[in-house]
């Protein structure tokens, strides 16, 4: 029989310090990656994150809903929802879907009695917001223009030197800005420019083109780098015309911070063209009263060959 150890040769040792694991590199279709690596190709500064939600009232014209499905189709960035109701609530219920759609703009088309089309640009939620009447509209559909880009490049903005000079001009065309530029990077967009995006002040009207940017291909007219004197640019469209009503503080909604003096609402324009057309009916009965006086108040005299046939 073997002897029995003693206890002081039986002590347990004290738990020894587990040494701390090495974090395994990243890894990649092409290896791993060191740290080093790592840190240097991570992406420096802001990164745009904007999203847009575009949207359209019930009952609205074929023809401004396909305005609508054009605005799609030229951003990338944008989520597409289902119509909502335009009653005075709709400011709560849009603000609540941009929400949901984690959005940070959105683009309202509002029409009222079938004919006239706003749109309300808003930032969510804080604001501003501001809204439009739109007139001259020309789909992609009925202009049937030969200019084609690709889907989903970027487009480049233009805007004409009248945008700096009054302050809500200035704050439109940081709006314009933010919501039709597609973020850098965007998964949906391309990494190249080949259209161009024109808003021009006229009239105080704000004027939306479409452009392509059209480039020589063949080997012998290859374009150099800062070559624009070969490049020329074609319409595609849509076409159409912002009329600025209101801008206001908030998102649909809160204090005016700017309301246009010469905006003259579509009901006015049809209730003055009514009167000019009831004006000249008036016009006429009253030419029809003045004949049947002066005929009575001037007889013709008796004609004397007047009853020479009847016998």
């Amino acid at each position: 029989m073997g002897k029995k150890r003693k206890h002081s040769e039986t002590e347990v040792s004290g738990p020894k310090k587990e040494e701390s694991a090495l974090e395994r590199p990243q890894r990649t279709l092409l290896g791993w990656k060191d740290e080093a690596e790592v840190k240097e190709t991570e992406p420096h500064g802001f990164r745009s994150k904007e999203k847009v939600l575009v949207t359209c009232s019930r009952r609205i014209n074929c023809r401004y809903r396909h305005l609508m499905l054009n605005v799609v189709s030229l951003l990338p960035h944008c989520k597409k929802d289902n119509k909502v109701e335009s009653k005075s609530s709709k400011g709560m219920a849009l603000n609540e879907l941009v929400e949901l759609k984690s959005c940070s703009s959105c683009l309202f088309f509002e029409c009222r009695k079938h004919k006239d089309l706003y749109l309300w640009m808003a930032k969510c939620p804080g604001g501003p917001s501001v809204k439009f009447l739109v007139n001259a509209v020309h789909t992609m559909e009925e202009l049937k223009l030969t200019g084609n880009h690709l889907k989903g490049s970027r487009p480049i903005l233009t805007f004409s030197a009248n945008f700096d000079k009054d302050a809500h001009w200035k704050l439109l065309k940081e709006m314009l800005m933010q919501i039709f530029g597609t973020p850098k990077e965007h998964r949906k967009s391309k990494p190249y420019h080949d259209h161009v995006f024109v808003f021009s002040i006229v009239d105080d009207h704000i004027w939306f083109r479409n452009y392509q940017i059209s480039v020589p291909h063949n080997e012998s007219d290859k374009v150099a780098r800062g070559g624009l004197d070969k490049m020329t640019l074609v319409e595609v469209g849509p076409r159409f015309c912002l009329n600025p009503i209101k801008i206001f503080g908030g998102s649909f909604g809160g204090p005016t911070l700017y309301e246009n003096p010469l905006y003259i609402s579509p009901n006015q324009i049809r209730a003055l063209e009514k009167r000019q057309k009831a004006g000249k009916y008036a016009t006429k009965v009253k030419a029809k009263k003045r004949r049947k006086m002066h005929e009575m108040s001037n007889p013709l005299e008796p004609d004397e060959f007047a009853d020479m046939w009847r016998e």
